[in-house]
């Protein structure tokens, strides 16, 4: 544990920023895991709303600094990439 004041409070905020990344990383992956469902189905519609949602999600992770802006690009391309094989 941190001994003096400075080193203790930068321990909080780094395990309060720790807990808010997981929670909103967590949120993406279950966005990606209902667009996943909506391909299953076949349901092209709720696809498209759901993919939709996702790739806001990841926008908004890049902007807050939760995940890298390549690793969202790829994320992104690879959803992108199965839609378009269902709508074909």
């Amino acid at each position: 544990m941190a001994k003096s004041k400075t080193p203790a409070k930068r321990a909080r905020r780094a395990e309060a920023r720790r807990l808010r990344n997981k929670a909103y990383k967590s949120r993406i992956k279950t966005a990606e895991k209902k667009y996943l469902a909506a391909l299953a189905e076949n349901n092209v519609e709720q696809a498209k709303a759901n993919l939709l949602q996702v790739i806001s999600l990841l926008d908004k992770s890049v902007n807050k600094g939760i995940l890298h802006k390549n690793t969202v690009a790829r994320k992104k391309s690879k959803l992108v990439q199965k839609f378009n094989q269902l709508a074909k």
